[in-house]
């Protein structure tokens, strides 16, 4: 049974930092796309990051050169830093997993799992 287990979600001010993780189990982690996505209240489902198996990373233009995305194999996890933060980051952020090569940044529909989200929300 696969599960992804969110974490690290919090409330900052504006500027501040926040890590968040990833555990995945009951698949085989290593060979497969990683992604964060978010969603706020009344908006569509943004795609944040990109990892693939093979370590080739992708970023929303929005949060390029702020965030960076890191898997560690050894660990099944994969972690979001957030560095920067600015009140239009406030959003439910969502780890997902797809069988096959990270698909164009934006898109969610084709990945196979969903973690619940954690919550990340930055005041100004």
């Amino acid at each position: 049974q696969v599960q992804l287990v969110e974490s690290g979600g919090g409330s900052v001010q504006a500027g501040g930092s926040l890590r968040l993780s990833c555990a995945a189990s009951g698949f085989t982690y290593g060979r497969y796309c990683m992604a964060w996505f978010r969603q706020a209240p009344g908006k569509e489902r943004e795609g944040v990051a990109t990892i693939d198996a093979d370590g080739t990373l992708k970023y929303a233009e929005s949060v390029k050169g702020r965030f960076i995305i890191e898997r560690d194999n050894a660990k099944n996890t994969i972690y979001l830093q957030m560095d920067m933060l600015k009140p239009d980051d406030t959003a439910m952020y969502l780890c997902a997993v797809y069988d096959q090569k990270c698909p164009m940044m934006g898109i969610w529909w084709p990945f196979n799992y969903w973690g619940q989200g954690t919550q990340v929300t930055v005041s100004s």
